[in-house]
């Protein structure tokens, strides 16, 4: 045991700057971005899986490891819907998950974003035509911004987060 903290004394410090993502493939619109704005300095989010294979979900959760650490910009992970200000919702809606979907939605309090993660939640991916799928996450919820990728690579999702906190362009008149 001491030899092993002894070892990990010497070796300092390793994690680094994490991996930069690329540009979101779907730009934020501005009523998004307009719309996050009161959550600039700390964003409380609640994942939600209406019925998907569990790649976007283990993507969400490398957010919160040492080499991403989401909790430094700021946004934090909740349990319950009535703490958080963002939804993200992972796979397609299932007949299942419809009313839970929903249930959720009701219970978060407003303002609020909602995040379609992944291409399942945006057009149903591999999902789409199955008995068991109703539909996309628009089809039950107004989406305000979209996350493509089949999973999508935390430093996409991170890089969406981080848009969201930008200052909205500002008409001059």
């Amino acid at each position: 045991m001491f030899r092993i903290l002894k070892k990990s004394l010497q070796t300092g410090v390793v994690t680094g700057q994490h991996p930069a993502g690329a540009a979101p493939s779907e730009p934020l619109s501005q009523d998004a971005i307009e719309k996050a704005k009161p959550f600039r300095r700390s964003l409380t989010i609640r994942e939600v899986d209406t019925g998907s294979c569990n790649a976007c979900e283990m993507e969400m959760n490398a957010l919160a490891n040492p080499v991403y650490d989401v909790e430094r910009f700021g946004v934090h992970i909740a349990a319950s819907p009535r703490h958080a200000d963002a939804l993200v919702v992972t796979g397609p809606v299932t007949v299942n998950m419809e009313r839970a979907l929903k249930a959720v939605y009701k219970a978060t309090a407003d303002p609020k974003i909602v995040i379609a993660l992944g291409d399942c939640a945006i057009h149903c991916g591999m999902f789409k035509g199955s008995y068991a799928v109703t539909g996309p996450v628009d089809r039950h919820i107004p989406v305000d911004v979209r996350i493509s990728g089949c999973p999508p690579r935390p430093a996409e999702i991170l890089a969406v987060l981080e848009g969201l906190r930008q200052e909205p362009a500002t008409s001059k008149t």
